[in-house]
């Protein structure tokens, strides 16, 4: 079983997204039988094989044994993944596009950037389990609290430069051999665990004229 499984299908994101088939899937993060998950969520033996043969065809869930009940075979299927994500390419007509309005202020251009980010990387998975072979990512997760909107500001500042900075001393269109990769930083108010919609409008988390 996976960590994470990107979904790039509009077929098997629509699969995943029905409520029964959700909640199959988080029973399937240990192995199970039909019999045995109709019991637990109280559902018909029939109807939980129907789910579970759709959620196969789409590579969600996969069988891992086969066992003899008396005159029949039991068949005993997992989860392909313990999370999964859909990739905004399963909704490829109606797929956020960055170069559309980028403004490295506005929210909407950080979901647009985000959305590409699964999307690229959920490809990018793809082809290196084919190829049986692990794909080179760094990722940095951290938070910081400003004590104002001009600090936040400063700080955003500071950090463009220094990327900027770090991107012309590493850069080399000429290098035989060398790959291109994306960057993306990104900084937003830290979203509580309980999220208080009231939380969100204080002065601290708003912009300031």
């Amino acid at each position: 079983m996976l960590d994470v499984t990107v979904i790039e299908s509009a077929a098997a994101a629509e699969a995943s997204l029905d409520p029964v088939r959700s909640r199959l899937l988080a029973e399937l993060a240990t192995p199970g039988s039909a019999t045995a998950l109709a019991a637990r969520v109280g559902l018909p033996r029939q109807l939980v094989n129907y789910h579970l043969r759709t959620l196969e065809r789409h590579g969600l869930v996969e069988l891992v044994e086969e066992r003899r009940r008396g005159n029949m075979t039991e068949r005993v299927m997992q989860a392909t993944a313990a999370s999964y994500v859909i990739s905004p390419a399963a909704l490829a007509a109606v797929e956020p596009d960055p170069e559309r309005s980028p403004d490295r202020l506005s929210a909407f251009w950080m979901l647009a950037l985000a959305a590409r980010l699964v999307r690229d990387v959920g490809t990018l998975l793809v082809g290196a389990r084919r190829a049986g072979r692990r794909v080179a990512t760094f990722a940095l997760d951290g938070e910081v609290r400003f004590a104002s909107a001009a600090d936040r500001a400063a700080f955003a500042e500071e950090l463009s430069h220094a990327v900027a900075g770090l991107v012309a001393k590493y850069h080399d269109d000429a290098a035989p051999g060398g790959r291109a990769h994306r960057i993306v930083v990104a900084i937003h108010p830290s979203v509580p665990a309980a999220t208080d919609l009231a939380a969100l409008e204080t002065p601290e988390l708003t912009e300031e004229s």
